[in-house]
């Protein structure tokens, strides 16, 4: 824990203009500097910096902050980190309020030495690329240049046994194994991961070698074969082409997911920067929250035969419980026998941007897999349809997409007003299985719809996607404990982990609450899964809260005009179906 008389002391002693200048051209305007804002496009400046107050603000997007915050957003660094990074260009060092142990101490020691093993395979593998004409001639031949190619630092593993000798002598060195560059084989005989393949470093939030993929040259198997997991790397967290595509996704708005290395690189090369892809693995809820911190919408990017189609309902499943209700996440199926690489070649970027533009909502795709399996046009399909929904629908968290899907399937399938409040009702969550904790070592606060979302979300960070501040209370200090959260979640660069989110909320004056709200989460004993149900329930509760003041103020205004009456018995029929699928409990505002 770092101590807040030296971050009082670091902004003292940085400039925020020469932190900013460092990526931003600021030109003297005044008292402050102005520049174009780097967290949104624009071509008129509209973001100022202002050396008197040390703070940085833009007209444009709402963006604010002081140095160590530029860090955060603009750098994609963790709390801590931001702060290192700033007291070493002071000269500074960082103190600790919590000395490491011992262990800690020779994790970070040891983790240090294996990211310079990696960057050194880096620097080895791209320099046998440029000694290697049949790579060289490889990634010509897919379109790629010299400068994009040094953009994603693209190299080649030799097809040798023991290439990597070359450059690691020491080549039975522990660290090569840890960082998966090489197996060791029963017998203790040692050979390199990768051979005869083009390199494809992938990066953390950092810009650091966490691991590599590469894919082989010609048609061996398998095509693409990716670094194990270790210390350094971990499948379900990491996304490739994230540092490469940060700026282009703020500047769009948007993230595009595909399948491939290949497919990132070759967007890249036709100037849609804002692709990544998933490492091999199925996405997941970290992939998911990772990308909703940078941008407004998720597009999925999936080949259109049958293996496309049921990696795109994997997603569809992951992305159901964290889809928040003010960024859409989409999905888009190229024409089978096209991929991105080969569909941007052959048609060009304008015609590719066409199909992201119109990708299908996460609702179109659901409603379009659910009709292809039934037969609407029977009482036996429109009931196999209902019935195939509803697993979908209990998985939907933020209230307002959930209950739009919930109007599509009832008119789909002809249901009557009883059975849309069946779908709609909310599981019932573990709070109402098991006693309160009966020992607690901090004093609970008024029990709150807010309390519930508050420890629950702190077992499941990645759902923190959900806190909108529009259902929260605002006389209540877990409102509060929620919007750090949110705010810590939303800059943090790697893990999303109670240990970062702890030390995010260093020195904020929600930090006790969020360990009362931990500690009492624990003693429930609650999993992931229980916690999503709990989330989901607070949240249909606050849903029905601000639907009831939506109500009032309609009614306040005395419904004079035919489309405020019609807008008034709209928005009160949703209200009656919600509030008749959850628990009349009493009223937590």
């Amino acid at each position: 824990m770092i101590p807040e008389s030296f971050k009082q002391d670091l902004l003292n002693r940085v400039d925020i203009v020469d932190v900013v200048s460092r990526y931003v051209q600021l030109k003297k305007g005044g008292a402050n500097y102005l520049g174009l804002c780097p967290f949104h496009g624009e071509k008129t400046p509209s973001f100022t910096v202002s050396p008197s107050k040390q703070f940085y603000h833009c007209f444009g997007c709402g963006a604010h902050g002081n140095a160590i915050g530029f860090q955060m957003e603009y750098g994609g660094m963790g709390y801590v980190d931001a702060i290192k990074d700033l007291a070493a260009s002071a000269g500074m060092q960082v103190p600790e309020l919590r000395p490491r142990t011992a262990e800690e101490a020779a994790r970070q020691e040891r983790e240090t030495d294996l990211y310079d093993v990696m960057e050194k395979a880096m620097a080895f593998y791209r320099a046998q690329l440029k000694g290697s004409p049949r790579a060289i001639e490889y990634l010509k031949g897919r379109g790629l240049t010299g400068e994009i190619a040094a953009r994603f630092r693209v190299g080649y593993a030799p097809d040798g046994w023991q290439g990597l000798k070359e450059t690691f002598p020491e080549y039975e060195d522990k660290a090569l194994v840890e960082c998966g560059l090489v197996i060791e084989g029963d017998e203790g005989k040692r050979y390199d991961r990768f051979r005869d393949r083009v390199m494809f470093p992938i990066l953390n939030a950092r810009g650091a070698v966490v691991g590599f993929g590469g894919r082989v040259l010609g048609d061996g198997e398998p095509k693409y074969l990716n670094s194990p997991e270790t210390s350094l790397f971990q499948k379900g967290q990491e996304i490739y082409g994230l540092v490469q595509a940060r700026d282009s996704i703020r500047a769009s708005g948007r993230v595009l997911v595909v399948e491939g290395y290949m497919d990132v690189v070759a967007l890249a090369q036709f100037e849609v920067g804002y692709a990544v892809a998933t490492l091999g693995t199925a996405t997941t809820p970290i992939h998911v929250a990772k990308l909703l911190r940078l941008a407004d919408e998720i597009v999925f990017c999936f080949d259109g035969d049958t293996a496309g189609r049921k990696a795109a309902r994997r997603a569809l499943e992951v992305g159901l419980p964290v889809a928040p209700d003010n960024k859409p996440i989409k999905f888009l199926f190229l024409p089978e026998g096209e991929d991105p690489d080969t569909y941007i070649r052959r048609h060009g970027k304008e015609q590719f941007e066409s199909l992201v533009h119109s990708a299908e909502t996460l609702s179109q795709f659901l409603l379009s897999e659910l009709r292809s399996g039934s037969n609407l046009e029977t009482g036996e399909g429109r009931s196999r349809f209902v019935s195939a929904a509803q697993p979908y629908i209990q998985k939907i968290t933020a209230p307002i997409l959930r209950i739009q899907l919930i109007n599509a399937v009832a008119e789909i399938g002809k249901i009557s007003q009883d059975d849309v409040r069946e779908l709609l009702k909310v599981p019932e969550g573990p709070r109402f299985k098991r006693p309160a904790p009966a020992r607690r070592s901090a004093p609970v606060v008024n029990r709150t719809h807010e309390w519930n979302l508050l420890y629950s979300v702190l077992v499941d960070l990645p759902m923190f996607v959900h806190i909108n501040p529009a259902l929260l209370g605002e006389r209540h200090p877990e409102t509060q404990a929620l919007l750090a959260i949110r705010d810590v979640c939303q800059s943090a660069a790697e893990d999303l982990s109670f240990r970062a989110l702890l030390e995010g909320l260093e020195g904020n004056p929600s930090l006790d609450l969020v360990l009362n709200a931990n500690r009492f989460g624990e003693e429930l004993g609650f999993n992931q899964e229980e916690a999503r149900v709990e989330i989901q329930w607070a949240l249909s509760r606050l849903d029905v809260i601000r639907r009831e003041k939506e109500l009032e103020s309609l009614r306040v205004t005395g419904l004079l005009s035919r489309d405020q009456r019609l807008e008034y018995q709209s928005k009160l029929n949703e209200y009656n179906l919600l509030r008749g699928a959850v628990r009349a409990d009493a009223p937590a505002h």
